[in-house]
């Protein structure tokens, strides 16, 4: 089959079957076409609670298709590939995370949305790179355990210089590839280019950007930012591809060749067909008792804002 007839075939199939698919910016652009959202992770949680359809399909990472469990409990999930996980939402357990509430007692716990749905039972709140500055500084506490990702916490306590913050070493092993070299190459070869980050990368990366933001953040400002005709994209590089489709009049660079999410890329368009088909994929089922204690944390989100 050529691309055109999988992808014909797969929304022919969505159709029949009540089938919401969700794809993650970072999907290639053959799974964005058929795709009925797009877009952040919580974002697509959000959508999936509001679809009519009761089998959800999400072309993302498992802690993705956790948290659209978590919100539809009542709908059946999919993760459109089994293998595709994510570092950062593993890099501690619920056991680690609980010695380390002992360590610092009268902490409020905040995790990433980029966390398993075990690690998010044992947390106060939940943030998104977009809402983690007005969420924190929201929160009725000035001490804040933020975990995984250290280099979004250190983003947000230069924001919140108030509030005191203690990190683990976590991270995103995609982000954590971009470097001060990286940036110092790319403003070399694309001098009137503006530099857009996630605040994923490392503190020196970020420091030297003209625009710090979530995926669905960067790749709004590249498309409504009159200022600059030329963009280097300081994120997951098929948001390059993406904004060059959508913004053909403007010109993207990628700031690092190496920024590619391997667990992103596991998910292929024939995976996607064969999830409609009923031959593949992985049903993703949570423990109620753990899905409600994983959900009060993103409840929380949403009540501070």
């Amino acid at each position: 089959m050529t691309i055109n007839e999988m992808q014909a075939e797969i929304i022919r199939l969505k159709k029949e079957k009540g089938i919401c698919i969700l794809a993650h910016a970072y999907q290639s652009h053959d799974i964005w076409e058929i795709a009925d959202y797009i877009g952040d992770s919580f974002g697509l949680s959000q959508k999936a609670a509001s679809a009519k359809e009761n089998t959800v399909i999400m072309c993302g990472v498992r802690f993705m298709a956790e948290t659209v469990k978590i919100l539809s409990p009542q709908k059946r999930v999919i993760l459109s590939n089994s293998v595709a996980g994510c570092p950062m939402a593993e890099q501690i357990d619920a056991a680690q995370l609980r010695a380390l509430k002992k360590e610092y007692p009268g902490y409020k716990t905040v995790a990433y949305i980029n966390t398993t749905a075990e690690l998010k039972t044992e947390c106060d709140v939940c943030v998104t790179s977009s809402s983690a500055v007005k969420i924190i500084k929201a929160i009725d506490t000035d001490k804040i355990l933020f975990i995984p990702d250290c280099n979004l916490g250190n983003w947000v306590k230069q924001q919140v210089p108030e509030k005191n913050f203690k990190f683990i070493a976590g991270g995103c092993p995609t982000h954590l590839r971009m470097t001060v070299t990286d940036v110092e190459n790319a403003r070399r070869e694309h001098p009137n280019a503006a530099l857009l980050v996630h605040p994923e990368c490392k503190p020196e990366v970020t420091a030297l950007a003209d625009f710090v933001g979530s995926t669905t953040e960067i790749m709004s400002f590249a498309k409504k930012d009159d200022k600059h005709s030329k963009f280097i994209i300081g994120t997951e590089n098929s948001i390059v591809q993406h904004l060059q489709l959508e913004a053909p009049n403007k010109r993207f660079f990628p700031l690092s060749k190496l920024c590619v999410c391997l667990n992103m890329k596991a998910t292929t368009l024939g995976d996607v067909l064969e999830c409609v088909t009923g031959v593949g994929g992985e049903v993703i089922n949570l423990e109620e008792g753990q899905r409600i204690k994983a959900k009060h944390c993103i409840d929380e989100m949403l009540r501070l804002g």
